[in-house]
């Protein structure tokens, strides 16, 4: 293993290791990986994947740029999906995957897979993960683990139950971005001193936040809409209702968590990341102030509240279904010597330190662990009796170069090597559940008006 940068003192040393950089790396670990069968190499990871929408494309494109894998089958419980995921594969490596519309099939029949990835609705990443880690494939999946904190508690005990590996979806946790920042520059250099409040928002404008919408003869029919749960207990609904909430599951109480689970829960995890730790109480607001008909709130705001060795700190978080504005989706850390924009998109990255009272910077910029801005400072207009009481604007600086990989694709390499065992796992079942828990009483905590103080009950896994 190379030297961290805590042993050399060298940012190159820290670049070179690349998205393997706070990932456990374990070398001579034992390899979990099945003898390889049919066109696959012998050292090629077997994979398969459950869930083939849109999140299902958007780690296909990531998975395209890792070597050494082997695409042998695809479910989902739409054909037309199914037969798109084949081609995709076909097109780009020359596999030809089994193609299946049940995942209990596919996982009995796919004896070699040695990896499945799960991209399906969040009520039934539960059951999908479970039926893989119990038929001996390792998972990947995607968050929220579940709609429910029961059954996101069943996939931590298969987890451990099977010894295979469990890597849950929060990639920002194998991010170069993101571990550069909190082990180098919060945690080693302490660059923001005693860190009291973070921020963190994504908000969407509402054009792209309308019902999806797709020809009905490409979808499934009522008795395959009722077989894998899109119904409701007690109710006949039409076929269009069914195919409503197939296409539309984020709307639904019974079936996701809304938009604090589908979006804030990338969001909330980096904060429980960063501090540590878990908050000890949230108090939360919602509305449906414009899709009136939907169940979840369109808009949700909350504050969690942590007991930080450091004397406490805050973190508000806001998701929006009905405006883009506010500057694109990023989380913030700010303390009393600086503050720290992160986010996937380098453009939403920026540093500032408090002029006139934090310690220089001037060693880390010649060092390489950060880059002076070339953004102009406004000029105080001394005229202004208000501007007069303000403190000087932040200096800003900015990330150096080398740290920037396609969003999913660090922490699917991390899932990969850890089958070979060559690393640990960056985000497994348990400590993702540790960091989501919270994130399950936001809506409760909104819809009763109620600050909710965590017990064990709350948050244990």
């Amino acid at each position: 293993m190379k030297p961290s940068l805590a042993q050399t003192g060298s940012r190159r040393d820290f670049l070179k290791m690349g998205g393997l950089v706070g990932a456990g790396l374990v070398l001579g670990a034992p390899s979990i990986l099945r003898a390889a069968t049919g066109q696959s190499a012998p050292d090629a990871i077997n994979v398969g994947f459950i869930g083939l929408g849109k999140q299902h494309e958007v780690l296909f494109n990531a998975v395209k740029n890792i070597p050494g894998l082997h695409f042998n089958a695809v479910c989902d419980i739409m054909k037309n999906r199914v037969g798109g995921a084949f081609s995709r594969i076909k097109n780009a490596f020359g596999n030809q995957p089994a193609r299946y519309t049940d995942a209990e099939e596919m996982l009995a029949k796919e004896k070699d897979l040695d990896a499945v990835i799960v991209a399906t609705p969040d009520f039934w990443h539960s059951r999908h993960t479970v039926w893989a880690l119990e038929s001996g494939k390792n998972v990947y999946c995607e968050k929220m683990m579940s709609n429910t904190l029961d059954d996101a508690r069943a996939m931590v005990a298969a987890m451990e139950r099977t010894g295979k590996l469990c890597q849950i979806g929060h990639q920002r946790r194998s991010n170069p971005r993101y571990l550069f920042t909190l082990n180098e520059l919060l945690r080693r250099h302490r660059i923001c001193g005693q860190i009291v409040n973070a921020n963190g928002q994504w908000n969407r404008a509402v054009g792209s936040s309308q019902d999806i919408q797709v020809k009905a003869s490409i979808l499934p029919d009522k008795e395959t809409l009722l077989k894998y749960g899109f119904g409701r207990p007690g109710k006949d609904l039409t076929l269009e209702e069914l195919q409503h909430r197939f296409l539309n599951w984020r709307f639904y109480k019974d079936l996701s968590g809304g938009p604090i689970s589908d979006l804030g829960a990338h969001q909330i995890d980096v904060f429980n990341w960063f501090f540590g730790m878990q908050p000890w109480r949230v108090m939360a607001s919602g509305g449906r102030n414009y899709f009136k008909d939907r169940e979840h709130f369109d808009n949700v705001m909350c504050i969690f509240d942590y007991a930080t060795p450091d004397g406490g700190a805050r973190a508000f978080y806001q998701v929006l279904t009905t405006t883009s504005a506010g500057g694109g989706y990023f989380e913030s850390f700010m303390g009393i010597d600086g503050t720290i924009n992160i986010s996937e998109r380098a453009a939403y990255t920026n540093i500032f330190r408090e002029a006139g009272t934090a310690p220089s910077w001037d060693h880390l910029v010649a060092q390489g662990y950060l880059k002076r801005s070339a953004a102009p400072k406004a000029a105080a207009d001394s005229s202004d009796a208000i501007a007069s009481y303000e403190s000087a604007a932040p200096e800003t600086y900015e990330l150096p170069g080398g740290l920037s990989k396609p969003p999913h694709q660090p922490h699917l390499e991390n899932f990969f090597e850890a089958i070979r065992g060559k690393a640990k796992l960056n985000c497994d079942a348990r400590h993702a559940l540790e960091s989501e828990a919270p994130i399950y009483w936001v809506n409760p905590a909104a819809e009763s008006g109620q600050t909710i103080i965590f017990d064990t009950e709350h948050l244990h896994v």
